[in-house]
């Protein structure tokens, strides 16, 4: 297995000439990691050693967080155009198409840059895209509040498991295992964004048009312990020239963090299927 030690890192230029960093490891086809709200690309340590035998993985830290800079304003677009110029970098170094998986705000992102590049070759999002009914899925404007007041009082672990537990709906002995993983420092020191981010993602709703558009071969994962979730990747999918839906059962919202062995069991094949 490898460590970030053993990573190489490159950064890319995002459009608005923000520079995003992203850690490359494995051997293989070129795979970009999109993170979702509370992490950097330390998320990914659990998933990382069961595709690094199969795929070359490059796990970005989107912007404000760990190698890669922040910019000037926020906007949901720039997120879109951050992976946008990574995969366009990789695809540069490769020579090749680039498979893309992003997971919760994260697939949000992917699903966005999808419609900027052309080097995207396959899309994977686990439970993240947008929806046709954003409500059950977003922040109240509440719990933003309470997330603002909590970074005002340096509380930002509380952040990051308010989030867990009332966003991703995580129970007890979930969010626990998280709190137990390395990947725990990093997502407390990114809990600046989260407010940020979650004003932004209230005002997306899924454009059938704009999803028309991604013409990427994608698979929707969703946890069958996620049934809002299975009902909206039933309905994107079907707005996408090519699109499947996969169930993985017993699971929430955090199967790649906490049953990595199952989710890289689902999306390999995926991404080996020919054009």
């Amino acid at each position: 297995m490898t460590t970030t030690e053993d990573a190489i890192v490159t950064r890319a230029v995002s459009r608005d000439g923000t520079e995003i960093g992203y850690w490359t490891t494995g051997e293989g086809p070129p795979l970009v990691l999109v993170h979702g709200m509370s992490a950097d690309h330390t998320r990914w340590d659990a998933l990382r050693p069961h595709l690094e035998p199969h795929v070359t993985v490059h796990a970005l830290d989107r912007r404000g967080r760990g190698a890669s800079d922040d910019g000037s304003d926020y906007a949901i677009e720039h997120e879109y155009e951050d992976v946008a110029a990574v995969v366009d970098a990789v695809a540069e170094t490769a020579g090749s198409a680039v498979a893309v998986y992003g997971h919760s705000s994260g697939g949000v992102y992917a699903f966005g840059a999808a419609r900027l590049t052309s080097n995207l070759g396959r899309l994977v999002c686990y439970e993240g895209w947008p929806t046709v009914d954003p409500a059950p899925f977003l922040a109240p404007a509440e719990l933003v509040a309470r997330l603002e007041e909590l970074l005002a009082q340096d509380d930002r672990e509380a952040v990051v498991e308010a989030v867990a537990r009332e966003l991703a709906h995580m129970t007890d002995d979930e969010i626990a295992a998280y709190r137990a993983q390395p990947s725990w420092p990093a997502r407390v020191a990114a809990a600046h964004t989260i407010p940020r981010e979650a004003r932004t993602l209230r005002a997306l709703t899924l454009d059938p048009a704009q999803a028309g558009s991604v013409t990427a071969p994608t698979l929707l994962l969703v946890g069958g312990d996620s049934p809002a979730w299975k009902s909206e990747a039933q309905a994107l999918a079907a707005t996408l020239p090519d699109a499947r839906v996969a169930v993985l059962g017993g699971q929430g919202h955090a199967a790649d963090a906490l049953a990595p062995e199952l989710v890289a069991e689902t999306i390999l094949p995926f991404l080996r299927q020919p054009h």
